[in-house]
């Protein structure tokens, strides 16, 4: 898939009731993080990347893995500004 390797160990925080969770990975990549608002039903993934590579399936994958039923994907190239 996207071969991302995490350098250290992830970090996570836990707000109170009714929030969610941040979590923060550094990658030799650049980083990866994620943000939960379970009050509103809703998680935003950032995925950043230095090198290009093949986009897998989102859609698919966070709906295994967190159960969404919609999924919204935005993909920004590096370096464009519009």
């Amino acid at each position: 898939m996207l071969d991302l390797k995490v350098v250290g160990q992830p970090q996570w925080h836990v707000f109170p009731e009714p929030g969610g969770i941040t979590g923060l990975a550094l990658l030799a990549e650049s980083h990866l993080g994620i943000h939960t608002f379970p009050e509103h039903g809703f998680a935003a993934l950032n995925v950043y990347c230095c090198r290009e590579r093949p986009r897998p399936d989102f859609e698919a994958l966070l709906a295994r893995h967190l159960g969404t039923t919609a999924c919204v994907v935005r993909e920004l190239k590096r370096g464009v500004t519009a």
